[in-house]
């Protein structure tokens, strides 16, 4: 509030609990308010929201009073700058201030309401089950916020909180996040610890342990596989003439197939509408898992693609043969899905895009999917920062139209509303980003590490559900001592030329 030039009253309370009064020079309503300190809950959890949650009891104690437990409310603010406070009070322009940096917080509470609302409606119809709609939530953030877990999987609070960490570490969060998240929205995970002098003793050693266990590389296979380093050994079979790209060749593929993405299928797909948005993003969401796996061959399944783009995995299977078709021969299925295996899709550049790709120079940054943050923000959102982003010069809203070919309309809203969040700003009649703005502790403040951890941890359970589903029912492969058996006589012996049954079926047959 003091970033905001909020003027405050404080007062004490004899059970612990302090109150905070921010007079208004304009009078607001109660449902304005409730909206500003139902957002501020969300960065202080300890904030009762309460009294501004009721308008016909929301009554507090004002400085002075008399206190049920004994003792009276105490003014810890000066009396001299207290009445000052109470006679100059928050002008309008203050308190949209207050709202600018509450933004975030304000979109994720309209957003909770909303699903509450939706959730609470398919409840109510016939048959309606709100759990098949809702999302699962990562039990280790419940523990966090909370501070309780379970004692049959946790022998104590040590390994709860060891459990939490090695969560946080994984999700690649910092020793700083975590140490303001204790304070903010995980008051659970300072609650696991004895006091203040056991979390800075412990808090570093942990964390580190953590981090060290999230890096930690899976043992190397030997075996039959593993190659011999002396040089008698026998060489490997190479299969034949078969195609190999190597990996500096898959990021030179991943670049051009960039340029004809900018260039032509960007243009193309808009014509579908919303689902050529997807598609867009699908295709970026595609070249990214090349990039970052540097093959061209990708068996990437539809909860992985799901969880890049911020979708429900039967869009992405919806979505993945649209793309091919749309795709123009860069995309190929080879193989289908089975078992554990997902479809199989070779990525290449087609002899047509070729003098294309060779013509257009690379762009430099990195291509993606959908970040945590647009989770919240929407597809369109996202598009328009690319161009911001990968922009050779600063776009005005008229280039990011024609760059994107989205819908002037659309454009608007979406570089206002990041505006709002200081994502970005305009700079002599351009749009640059704001690069003191971090994506992670944005998207974090709107909650949408919350949904992607909640989505990641519903795809496990299903993998896990499918997974178990095939040990049951998959018939085992069958080995060649099973097929084929050596000893048994398996060759046919033809019958006596003295037999009349021969001659008579030579006979016949002739």
């Amino acid at each position: 509030m003091g970033r905001c030039g909020i003027l405050y009253v404080e007062d004490y309370s004899p059970s612990g609990g302090r109150h905070l009064y921010i007079p208004l020079v304009e009078r607001v309503t109660a449902a304005e308010a409730r909206e500003v300190v139902e957002a501020m809950t969300l960065l202080a959890p300890s904030l009762d929201p309460g009294p501004h949650q009721n308008v016909t009891d929301g009554c507090i104690r004002v400085p002075g009073s008399a206190h049920k437990s004994g003792g009276h409310q105490i003014l810890t603010t000066p009396l001299s700058t207290a009445y000052d406070t109470l006679r100059r009070r928050n002008d309008a322009e203050t308190l949209n201030a207050l709202r600018r940096a509450l933004a975030p917080e304000l979109r994720r509470r309209r957003d909770l309401t909303a699903r509450s609302a939706r959730l609470a409606t398919l409840a109510a119809a016939p048959g309606g089950n709100p759990l098949t709609f809702g999302g699962s939530q990562s039990p280790l953030r419940v523990v966090a916020r909370t501070g309780l877990y379970d004692a049959n999987r946790y022998a104590s609070a040590s390994e709860a909180r060891l459990a939490v960490l090695n969560h946080f570490a994984s999700c690649g969060w910092t020793l700083e996040q975590v140490r303001n998240e204790m304070a903010g929205q995980f008051p659970g995970l300072a609650a696991l610890y004895k006091g203040k002098d056991h979390t800075d003793r412990l808090l570093d050693q942990e964390w580190t342990n953590a981090c060290g266990w999230v890096q930690k590389k899976p043992p190397t296979k030997t075996g039959a596989n593993s190659f011999l380093i002396n040089d008698t050994s026998p060489p490997k079979p190479t299969g034949g003439a078969a195609k190999y790209i190597s990996k500096a060749g898959v990021h030179q593929l991943v670049n051009d197939l960039e340029n004809v993405l900018y260039a032509v299928l960007d243009h193309r797909l808009k014509e579908r509408g919303r689902e050529g948005l997807s598609l867009r993003l699908l295709l970026r969401a595609v070249l990214g898992y090349m990039r970052t796996m540097e093959t061209d061959l990708l068996d990437v399944g539809c909860r992985t693609f799901a969880g890049a783009l911020g979708k429900h995995h039967g869009t992405v299977a919806r979505l993945l043969p649209a793309l091919q078709a749309a795709s123009d021969g860069i995309l190929t299925k080879v193989s289908d899905a089975r078992g554990r295996n997902a479809d199989a899709y070779l990525v290449q550049l087609p002899p047509h895009f070729e003098q294309l790709a060779r013509d257009l120079s690379w762009r430099p940054g990195k291509i993606y999917g959908i970040r945590p943050v647009f989770r919240v923000l929407g597809d369109v959102a996202a598009l328009t920062y690319e161009c911001i982003e990968r922009g050779r010069v600063s776009p005005t809203t008229a280039d990011i139209v024609r760059s994107t070919g989205l819908s002037r309309s659309a454009v608007d809203k979406a570089v206002a509303e990041m505006a709002t969040h200081n994502m970005i700003q305009r700079s002599h009649g351009g749009w640059t980003l704001v690069a003191a703005t971090s994506l992670i502790a944005l998207a974090r403040r709107l909650g949408a590490l919350d949904d992607a951890a909640e989505q990641i941890t519903r795809h496990r359970l299903q993998r896990a559900r499918w997974h178990a589903w095939l040990d049951r029912h998959l018939v085992p492969e069958l080995t060649e001592n099973e097929m084929y058996d050596a000893e048994a006589d398996t060759h046919w012996f033809p019958p006596d030329e003295d037999d009349g049954t021969y001659a008579g079926h030579l006979w016949m047959a002739a």
